[in-house]
């Protein structure tokens, strides 16, 4: 099977791979976790709220989002979210959203529901007595999840935030079904063009691997290290 293995192609195909493959990766894996970090936050506070039908609402989103599976969710937005500008808008003909800004929009909505409830069992973490004393304190709801609870809660949670990041990371690789020169999708189209398939999707394969492992290592590290400090 590896005699004819060809070592040359995939080197030749560095640059291409990394400086526009991987590069969008990154890029699209950073800001779908920031986007999904900020948004699941707000789903949590929405779901430890008071109210009790926007705890629904969240908890219907969560649900619904988890229940998908991800590879529709992109097709559902890629082909949905045009004519979504439109009737927003009032638009004659449905607004021309490009794959990039679709599929970042899937990845922080989709992502979004797992963060949410990682941050949702931090903030639980928190004992009662915290933000009981800074209401004592004269703090407002606002200012004690602020400035005491989800400080604190982002830290106990960091790891758990940073293996689904890890996991975003690899779903990236989804988004080739829209034709986004993503890393997979370099490698996919240096494959095609120089019949190489078997070269490059093993090396697509172990780079994933690779990059995986070592951040899962980080966080085994980070783990241990807020394990101490707690």
């Amino acid at each position: 099977m590896f005699s004819n293995f060809d070592f040359d192609v995939i080197i030749r195909a560095l640059p291409y791979l990394f400086y526009e493959g991987m590069s969008f990766t990154v890029m699209l894996t950073a800001l779908s976790a920031l986007g999904g970090l900020v948004f699941g936050t707000a789903i949590a506070l929405m779901r430890l709220s008071g109210f009790k039908v926007l705890g629904q609402i969240a908890g219907l989103y969560v649900d619904f989002m988890r229940s998908l599976p991800l590879v529709l969710v992109i097709f559902w937005f890629y082909f949905l979210v045009p004519y979504i500008g439109q009737w927003l808008t009032g638009a004659a003909r449905p607004i021309s959203v490009g794959a990039f800004a679709s599929s970042l929009i899937t990845f922080i909505m989709f992502e979004a529901a797992y963060f949410s409830e990682i941050m949702r069992a931090g903030i639980q973490s928190i004992s009662r007595g915290q933000p009981a004393a800074a209401s004592a304190l004269g703090l407002t709801y606002a200012q004690t999840m602020r400035y005491v609870v989800l400080p604190q809660a982002f830290r106990n949670m960091l790891p758990v935030l940073i293996t689904q990041t890890i996991v975003l990371f690899q779903d990236t690789s989804l988004v080739y079904v829209l034709s986004i020169t993503d890393f997979l999708g370099a490698a996919s189209k240096v494959a095609q063009r120089d019949g190489r398939l078997v070269e490059m999707y093993l090396f697509a394969a172990v780079v994933y691997f690779t990059i995986s492992c070592i951040a899962s290592y980080g966080v085994r590290r980070l783990q241990s290290r807020i394990a101490i400090i707690r």
